[in-house]
């Protein structure tokens, strides 16, 4: 299966389903990565070497192909929505992509939710375009630092309910792609670090009743 995460930064693809990265290449299915914005100026500690910093990480995952835009850093919201979607449909088509995983759009991070909502338009690429399927499966991803934050009250939260069991290996997988983008990883109790992705895993496993998991919310799924 031609499998596609929809980001909106480099290392949200680490961040959110590294470990799931790594076992689906490791089954057999392709996995490409789009990202919206590829220079991310408004975060603090700015890696000079961001694109050197994502491609280390995507080739630790084993991803196949790798889709950019340069869409502006916490600025998504001032791009017409059409270019937005405009861009991952030309991406769907390219790579084929069979089934999609995105950001939910309830976190905080505006930018997550402009890929979510750019995202959720182009999975109906198939309605517009006579020589693109339909999709099998629609997912969205939680990232640490974005999703766990939410505040909007008004908002359907994420929901969990599809497990990915990835076990201790993928775990370090996972880890050893965060830490190959510079300024990413922080001391605990930051969300974004060893303790809490790992405190993370082991919850989302015992949800799933495994040891470690990756957790999605499945919008649909066809056979």
């Amino acid at each position: 299966m031609n499998i596609l995460f929809a980001v909106a930064h480099p290392d949200d693809e680490a961040l959110g389903a590294g470990a799931t990265i790594r076992r689906l290449v490791s089954e057999g299915h392709r996995v490409a990565v789009a990202t919206m914005v590829g220079h991310a100026e408004a975060r603090t500690n700015l890696s000079p070497t961001l694109s050197d910093d994502q491609a280390r990480a995507l080739a630790i995952l084993g991803v196949h192909k790798t889709y950019s835009a340069d869409f502006p850093n916490i600025r998504m919201n001032t791009v017409p929505h059409l270019e937005l979607v405009q861009f991952l449909e030309s991406v769907i088509a390219d790579w084929g992509a069979e089934c999609i995983f995105t950001h939910h759009p309830a976190d905080t991070n505006n930018d997550h939710v402009m890929t979510s909502y750019a995202a959720q338009a182009a999975s109906r690429l198939f309605q517009r375009r006579d020589s693109v399927p339909p999709l099998k499966q629609f997912s969205y991803m939680e990232v640490l630092s974005s999703t766990e934050w939410s505040l909007d009250s008004s908002s359907n939260r994420f929901t969990p309910n599809y497990f990915v069991e990835i076990g201790e290996e993928g775990l370090e997988v996972k880890l050893r792609a965060l830490e190959a983008y510079t300024g990413v990883m922080r001391p605990y109790p930051h969300p974004r670090s060893r303790e809490a992705i790992t405190g993370l895993a082991a919850y989302r496993g015992a949800q799933g009743g495994c040891r470690y998991a990756e957790a999605f919310e499945q919008v649909f799924a066809r056979s």
